[in-house]
């Protein structure tokens, strides 16, 4: 279905109803880019752990950083 054909149909439907449209539609725009990355980082996951260059900084993670002037 192209989107002239489906604001179209949209628009036959009660208020309530394209409120809802509406509403789960921005809910599965607000997921997608979560799930892209969530795909993204199990898709790197081996090289982070096997790649000591991608790893050589985490030995410095609880060391306190001070901002030099």
């Amino acid at each position: 279905m192209d989107v002239k054909t489906l604001v179209e149909e949209i628009s036959h439907l009660e208020y309530d109803d394209r409120l809802t449209f509406l509403e789960k539609t921005i809910e599965t725009l607000r997921t997608e880019p979560s799930k892209i990355l969530e795909e993204a980082a199990m898709l790197l996951q081996k090289d982070y752990v096997k790649d000591k260059e991608l790893t050589a900084f985490t030995s410095i993670d609880f060391e306190n950083f001070y901002e030099a002037r």
